[in-house]
């Protein structure tokens, strides 16, 4: 959103405002960004400026931005300004009210078979008697250790085909070598293109960088290869960032034919591919990376967040060649320094002892049975991939995403709305619901039940749509 609109946005929620100024710019934006005018990313406009559109004195903008920031809702960027921090819609809706049950954030469901707090145990004991504590403790190779780097190429083969560990980076999560990747890639204002609705994490980092985030038409497949190339044509991008499995939120699941053809498309126009591939390895059968299908012109990262846990922080980023290498090592030792050596040496532990492959069958097993679930509850209302972790909810006319999510929040249940995900144009009406968090199947059973219950209501006429 544009700093002027921005500036609107917050008046219009402070009409009405009784009490401090300073607190009514606070809740006016705090308003904005739950109600999905102010998405994460969006620039605010200067004091000044904001001050004038209020006729406030600065010094009260100045209070509310500072106060803004300590509640979470914004970060400053010196000398580019203010900015609605990555996952401050998220918090808001998980926040907002006493959640029976945290549909907002994608991670793996808890397990009972395999145990992952007797995997942690058991990992965490072995991995001391094997190693000094003091070499796990302190500073290492920024990109992990050559022993890492090997169990990271062996875990992506489904999907990467073989590669050497030269290739293969250990980042302290997707997010930090995400913003690695953009600001070696390209430069503030450069054009990036991106799904239409897509990762918030993607829209921040852009943000921070001050790229032009371009959002590309999608199909059930994702990109639409036509408009992939009308945006390369208009915008003659720096790269186009993608997820070609299971896509945040959409679900949409690239085939074959539609990545070669996306490849096709980036190759004509001479472009490089950022291939964010959390969810690839979920699927009983795993279709070739496109980083299997073009290893030259793609980047392919994967975090083991999605798959086993967000709390190990480990990443993989396959880059594609030794030079690449070089320069991406270099990028991530000055976002993040290095991955943190306990956890990268639980997951190379996993990984070489079978751990890990065993977690993400259950993973798995788990979310197909929490699928058929959804599905049967939701019916066709619910796009979703059988062994995702969240489904695209498709809302009736008479309920638009905002309004839908702060009823149910209301209701004790939190949930995405689509405005959250929109790079550019009309949020489409939709939520993403995620499956992982649910306790059990009993509550997940019991909050679908309560999504399907809103589905059916008029928040226009409050009566249950015939």
């Amino acid at each position: 959103m544009p700093p002027d609109s921005a500036a609107l946005v917050i008046r219009r929620h402070m009409e009405g405002h009784q009490g401090p100024l300073y607190r009514g710019i606070v809740e006016a934006i705090r308003l904005a960004i739950e109600s999905g005018d102010l998405q994460d990313g969006d620039r605010l406009p200067p004091q000044r400026q904001l001050a004038a559109v209020l006729k406030l004195d600065l010094t009260t903008v100045t209070r509310a931005f500072n106060e803004a920031r300590h509640l979470g809702l914004l970060q400053a960027v010196v000398g580019r300004g203010s900015f609605v921090r990555s996952g401050a819609s998220a918090r808001l809706w998980r926040e907002g009210g006493r959640a029976l049950i945290d549909m907002t954030m994608n991670l793996p469901p808890p397990l009972e078979d395999p145990s992952l707090k007797r995997l942690v145990q058991e990992g965490m004991a072995s991995l001391l008697r094997r190693q000094e504590v003091g070499g796990l403790m302190s500073y290492r190779s920024t990109a992990g250790t050559p022993e890492e780097r090997a169990a990271g190429a062996a875990w992506l083969r489904p999907v990467l085909g073989r590669r050497g560990p030269v290739e293969v980076l250990v980042a302290p999560g997707a997010q930090a070598a995400l913003l690695a990747l953009l600001s070696t890639l390209a430069r503030p204002g450069d054009a990036v293109l991106a799904e239409r609705c897509a990762y918030p994490g993607l829209r921040a980092v852009a943000a921070q960088l001050g790229l032009v985030l371009v959002g590309v038409v999608m199909d059930g497949e994702g990109l639409v290869p036509e408009a992939l190339d009308r945006a390369c044509r208009d915008h003659a991008p720096r790269l186009v960032c993608c997820t070609p499995c299971i896509q945040n939120p959409t679900t949409a699941t690239m085939s074959l034919a539609r990545r070669e053809a996306v490849l096709e498309v980036a190759r004509r126009h001479g472009v490089m591919v950022v291939e964010d591939d959390p969810y690839a390895l979920l699927p009983e059968h795993p279709l070739p990376a496109l980083a299997r299908l073009d290893p030259r012109r793609v980047f392919h990262l994967a975090t083991v967040s999605k798959v086993l846990s967000p709390g190990l922080r480990t990443a993989f980023l396959a880059v594609p060649d030794e030079g690449w290498a070089e320069r991406m090592t270099a990028a991530l030792r000055a976002v993040a320094m290095m991955a943190p050596g306990l956890l990268t040496g639980l997951v190379h532990q996993w990984i070489s002892g079978g751990q890990a492959e065993a977690l993400l069958r259950g993973v798995r097993r788990e979310m197909t049975a929490r699928q058929a679930m959804a599905h049967t509850v939701l019916g066709e209302a619910a796009e979703a991939h059988p062994q995702g972790l969240h489904l695209w909810l498709r809302l009736p006319a008479h309920w638009p995403s905002a309004a839908f999510a702060a009823h149910l929040r209301r209701q004790g249940l939190a949930v995405v709305p689509s405005e959250a995900f929109a790079v550019e144009g009309e949020a489409p009406l939709r939520a993403r619901l995620a499956l992982g968090p649910a306790t059990d199947r009993a509550l997940l059973r019991h909050s679908l039940e309560m999504v399907a219950g809103v589905l059916q209501r008029d928040p226009h006429r409050d009566a249950v749509v015939v």
